[in-house]
Formats: structure tokens, C-alpha cells, sequence
């Protein structure tokens, strides 16, 4: 199997070369040997001395090439700059769907195990509604609904069936296809990877799942789904009520399954802190990313937190 990681420097205005600069320093040297960045050698470098860390850098041009180094290895992308921390947005937002384009390109041709983002704003996608997950399924011509956003720690996951989404559009956009296409796509992973079914989990989407009443989402969507999933012999029980679940009944699952993005992020989030990490599921190659934003809060104070990327790398290492 082909070992090489490739990670992508993300959005320029951010805490990312902080948090490659500390995971890098943490590899070993048999590590650092499969790990590939994209990114602007120039901007990268400058970002470095800000934050005056050394790390040697080395520009390539082709990840296929026999390189013998320990040095952070660069698939140098074009990128105009004055100041390596105030970059346009115009600017990022070319920097980074060149990057994306590029990682998509070597994972679907097989030259990496799978591509790692670091944070990007979404705004950067110029696409309402829309993130990374959504990109690289177009790229790929996922139309079915079928990929998953996935938050995943050693012990337990949490799948929103809606992602970047206004929460007054959530009740419009579940439907009965979609939440079985996505639950679908996480139980063979799943199973493909774990050997054994996974215990799945499904919230409902209004507060003590609407009791029930005939024409709520929960009777007329969230039910029928769970029982036709059942039928296809997955365990998976559900309407969980969303406010109790993750006091400690959330144990008991591999996965919960939320409705929208925040119902299942925000207390996951409380609970694991940075110790997650972002998969998209469904596309045709393995992708991750930190389970953070750019933190544009803390850029150069030298703070951020580093354990989600190394997470990521760790993950991808290890998957077979």
C-alpha cells in the first residue's frame, strides 16, 4: 500500500503552520519520510521565522520522485503576498482550491493513502452553504447524498445528516433517502474497518422529539428511516432525545447520529475537546482535517493546539 500522506497548508490567514510546525516536530524520522505538504514554500517559510521556529523546508515538484530527506518536503503552490499572515481573500481563496484540486488529484490516482486539510474558511469555497466535505464530493461526482461527515475520536463518533447549513433549513433538508444513504455509507465503513456492526444511535430534531405528534419529522422521516434500517439488519435505535443523550447514554453507541451540525458537534465537542478528528466518508479516497477552525483569534501567539492534526496523521498512518 502506498504510505505517502499528503497535507494541505489550508487557509494562509490562520494558526495552521503553528500546528504542522508542533505535529511535525513530534514524528520520527521513519514518519517524517511519508509526509508531504502543499502549500507556498515562500509563505510557509516566512510564517516559520515569524514564529521563529526552524524546521528545514525542501521544495519539490512530483511526490513520485525519490527524495531522501528528513526535511518538511513542499509541493510548492503559486501565491502573491505582502504580509504572510493578512493575505487577500481573493488570493487565499485561489491558494486554496489549487491546493484541493492538487490532493484531490493524488488521491484519486493513487500517489497518497489519503489527503489531510488543515483548517480553511469556508468562505474561502465562495459557495453558501458549502465546506469541504461538499467540495471534494463534487469533485469526486458524489450526487446521491451518499458522503458523510464524520467526527471521530478512538471511541465514539457523531454523524450530522446536514452539515454547513442555517439551522431554519434543517427541517427542509432531512429526508428519508438521505439519512438512509448517509448511515449506509458510515456502517460499511465501519464494518469494513472494525469487523463487527456498529451501534448506531439517532437523535430526533425538535426538543423531546416533538412527542411523537402524527405530522412531526420525527413520524413522518426520522421513524421510517430507523425502521427500514432495521429491516437491512443494522442496530440502530432511535429517536434518541437529544437533551439527555449526552449526559452518558452516548456511551452505549459507536455513533450518534444528529439531525444538523451543531446538535451533534456542539456536546461532542464539550466533552472530547481537540482529541477528534474530521473524516469525509463516501468519496473515493480518504480525507481528514482537525476537528478546529482557523482560530484567527490566536494567530502568533503560539498557543494553538496541535493534538487534532497529529491525531489525523496518526489515523492515516495506521489505516489499512
Amino acid at each position: 500500500m502506498n504510505n505517502k500522506i499528503v497535507i494541505l497548508s489550508g487557509d494562509p490567514n490562520s494558526i495552521n503552520s503553528e500546528i504542522i510546525y508542533k505535529s511535525w516536530k513530534k514524528l520520527s524520522i521513519d514518519q517524517k519520510k511519508n509526509i508531504f505538504l502543499i502549500s507556498n514554500f515562500e509563505l510557509l517559510r516566512q510564517q516559520f521565522a515569524i514564529l521563529k521556529y526552524s524546521v528545514k523546508l525542501i521544495k519539490i515538484k512530483n511526490i513520485n520522485d525519490k527524495i531522501i530527506t528528513n526535511n518538511l518536503k513542499i509541493l510548492d503552490i503559486p501565491l502573491d503576498f505582502d504580509d504572510p499572515f493578512k493575505v487577500t481573500f481573493k488570493t487565499s481563496s485561489i491558494f486554496v482550491k489549487k491546493t484541493l484540486n492538487l490532493a484531490h488529484d493524488l488521491a484519486l490516482n493513487g500517489d497518497v493513502k489519503g489527503i489531510i486539510n488543515c483548517p480553511i474558511n469556508k468562505k474561502l469555497l465562495k459557495k453558501k452553504n458549502y465546506g469541504i466535505t461538499e467540495y471534494l464530493a463534487a469533485k469526486c461526482k458524489i450526487k446521491n447524498n451518499s458522503e458523510v461527515m464524520l467526527i471521530k475520536n478512538k471511541n465514539f463518533s457523531v454523524l450530522p445528516i446536514t452539515t454547513h447549513i442555517n439551522l431554519r433549513d434543517v427541517a427542509r433538508k432531512i429526508n428519508l433517502k438521505k439519512i438512509i444513504k448517509k448511515i449506509l455509507t458510515f456502517n460499511s465503513w465501519f464494518k469494513l474497518n472494525y469487523k463487527r456492526y456498529p451501534r448506531i444511535g439517532v437523535l430526533g430534531l425538535n426538543p423531546h422529539n416533538a412527542e411523537l405528534e402524527k405530522n412531526s419529522e420525527e413520524s413522518k422521516i426520522i421513524v421510517p428511516s430507523i425502521k427500514k434500517l432495521q429491516k437491512k439488519g443494522l442496530k440502530i435505535t432511535g429517536p434518541l432525545v437529544s437533551d439527555t443523550v449526552f449526559i452518558n447514554e452516548y456511551q452505549k453507541y459507536d455513533v450518534i447520529v444528529g439531525m444538523y451540525h451543531d446538535q451533534v458537534l456542539a456536546p461532542f465537542k464539550t466533552i472530547f475537546k481537540f482529541d477528534a478528528i474530521n473524516i469525509t466518508l463516501g468519496i473515493k479516497y480518504l480525507r481528514l482535517s482537525p476537528d478546529h477552525g482557523v482560530a484567527e483569534n490566536i494567530i502568533k501567539k503560539k498557543v494553538a493546539d496541535h493534538t487534532s492534526l497529529s491525531r489525523c496523521i496518526n489515523f492515516l498512518e495506521e489505516y489499512q
